[in-house]
């Protein structure tokens, strides 16, 4: 799933809303990192309702404008948590790395010195 849809499904999945309501609520989301473009918008929407994932609400008329809201459909729920899930666990064994290798140094240069123990040398005599 791309970023995209994975943005406008969870843009809609506390209420239907219409494409620029979609856009402000992505931009909300992402703390406005992500503003999605207006064709990108309509093309993703256009494919997560191929897909069965979201459907047309309805439409309204406003200010001489047409509005179309979208709402998820209950696959559009289940892909949308198991994307979540997904991403969790990615996020999850990312940490686990970045954990284990601030415990051990991944270069030999960079562990520290060991110091010799003190005992017989090469001919069997102490050093």
């Amino acid at each position: 799933m791309t970023q995209a849809a994975f943005l406008v499904l969870t843009a809609l999945a506390d209420q239907p809303r219409h494409g620029y309501g979609i856009l402000r609520e992505i931009e909300e989301l992402s703390d406005g990192d992500v503003q999605l473009r207006v064709g990108t918008l309509y093309g993703v929407l256009d494919r997560l309702t191929a897909d069965g994932l979201i459907v047309l609400d309805r439409e309204e008329v406003q200010q001489g404008r047409l509005r179309r809201y979208y709402r998820l459909t209950d696959d559009g729920l289940r892909a949308l948590d198991a994307e979540a899930e997904r991403m969790a666990a990615g996020a999850n064994a990312a940490k686990r790395r970045i954990a284990e290798g601030r415990r051990a140094p991944a270069h030999p240069a960079d562990r520290p010195a060991v110091p010799p123990v003190a005992g017989p040398g090469l001919a069997g005599g102490l050093a």
